[in-house]
């Protein structure tokens, strides 16, 4: 008798959102994290009061199973840890309210933990348009800088003694068991380089992966700190976190210099803004103002030792629907535009990943989002460039041009059922 070859069961993974009176991002967010096909995900939320009403009755509505904690509110890391202490995974990953994850980010972004010597991962994020990126990869330094690295393909990375591999706050993982040992998530940390202090800490640990196709589109919605256009409301909590990271992983020698570049970095970006006419002259010293305030609170934080997190008391609850799933192209002009949401729907109700491209006779820019309700939806001119690399108007036919477009989206998304009108 020939025995029959042993499958492994995939790694468990729990995907943490925190959120913050952010309901219908949110909403958003977790719609497309029902859509991962990755079989054995587990959901844990933690948001505000009205925020958790709002996705338990949701939740229910769609069968879905998860946890939803109440966020105390002002600090992410105590937000994730909250999470943390919850996740039964033995992969714990992490995306913000304000983002949506392609179908196969869990599973791609997962996968390098079959290494045992793989303790993070982290993927690449698109930009509000769905098609630039505004991360990819970089190291970071103890001053608290980014390197840029150059990675086009699924790399094993190891630290070196003076930079660690960085993550991406809204797209990131770790194995569980290390992050729980390591103390998880510094209190220290509101919600400015919480996540790179983590990958300081992890230095000497293990491998970070870095998978350029576990991508998310990140889309910055407005907060208590920024406007929905991205301009910052104060820069109090970047300059606190930034003496914060100064203080735990710098030589003290060193934090002047630490403390200057990142002067140099907000008054850049300040003028920049300036120039742009997002904000007025007077405004650029005001934001600066809040950034030396930040800098004396992080001065004076208390800084504790952070122990090892216990593992979780609970087992793991999977969310039920998750999983490889058909995919479904739709494609028409943009008098059609009712038709082609109905058909839409249609297929998303039918459990399809559903990628809708709607195009109009002119030379517009293409956007890409995520659908509250669920697809995935391509706007744009006929002519118009998708890569913000093409030209502004280039003659396509209507046929080859969503066929071009649907390969670029083909290694993300499955569209194997075309409909056109």
């Amino acid at each position: 008798m020939t025995a029959r070859p042993t499958v492994s069961a995939p790694l468990t993974v729990s995907v943490i959102v925190v959120s913050w009176q952010r309901p219908q991002d949110l909403r958003r967010c977790l719609t497309a994290l029902s859509q991962q096909d990755h079989p054995a995900l587990e959901l844990i939320v933690v948001a505000d009061p009205a925020a958790c009403a709002q996705t338990q009755a949701k939740m229910q509505a769609a069968g879905w199973a998860g946890h939803i904690l109440e966020n105390p509110g002002g600090n992410i890391s105590l937000a994730r840890n909250l999470g943390l202490a919850r996740a039964a995974g033995q992969v714990v990953a992490f995306i913000d309210d304000d983002a949506a994850a392609e179908p196969t980010w869990a599973s791609r972004l997962i996968a390098p933990f079959a290494e045992a010597s793989v303790v993070a991962a982290t993927g690449f994020v698109r930009g509000r348009n769905g098609f630039s990126f505004q991360w990819r990869a970089s190291e970071l330094d103890h001053l608290g800088q980014d390197h840029p690295l150059e990675v086009t393909a699924p790399a094993l990375l190891a630290a070196r003694t003076d930079r660690a591999i960085k993550t991406q706050g809204t797209n990131c993982a770790f194995r569980a068991e290390t992050l729980r040992a390591i103390g998880g998530f510094d209190p220290a940390y509101r919600f400015y380089l919480d996540e790179a202090d983590v990958n300081m800490r992890l230095v000497g640990r293990g491998l970070t992966a870095v998978i350029p196709d576990a991508q998310v589109h990140h889309g910055f919605a407005a907060s208590d700190r920024r406007r929905a256009d991205r301009v910052p409301l104060s820069l109090h909590e970047i300059g606190a976190s930034s003496m914060v990271f100064l203080r735990r992983h710098a030589p003290e020698r060193l934090w002047a210099q630490g403390t200057e570049l990142l002067r140099a970095d907000q008054r850049r970006r300040a003028l920049r803004l300036m120039v742009e006419g997002r904000i007025e002259p007077r405004a650029v010293e005001q934001l600066l103002l809040t950034l030396e305030q930040g800098l004396a609170e992080g001065a004076r934080r208390v800084l504790t030792d952070l122990p090892p997190l216990p593992a979780p008391q609970t087992g793991f609850l999977p969310l039920p629907g998750t999983g490889p799933r058909p995919g479904r192209l739709i494609a028409g002009r943009i008098w059609q535009a009712r038709k082609l949401e109905a058909q839409a729907r249609s297929a998303v109700a039918e459990g399809a990943i559903s990628t809708l491209i709607r195009l109009s006779p002119t030379s517009l820019r293409h956007h890409m989002r995520f659908h509250p309700d669920g697809w995935w939806q391509q706007t744009g001119g006929l002519f118009g460039p998708s890569q913000r690399n093409q030209p502004a108007f280039r003659w396509w036919r209507f046929a080859e041009r969503i066929a071009t477009e649907a390969e670029n989206w083909a290694n993300f998304r499955r569209m194997n059922d075309e409909r056109r009108s």
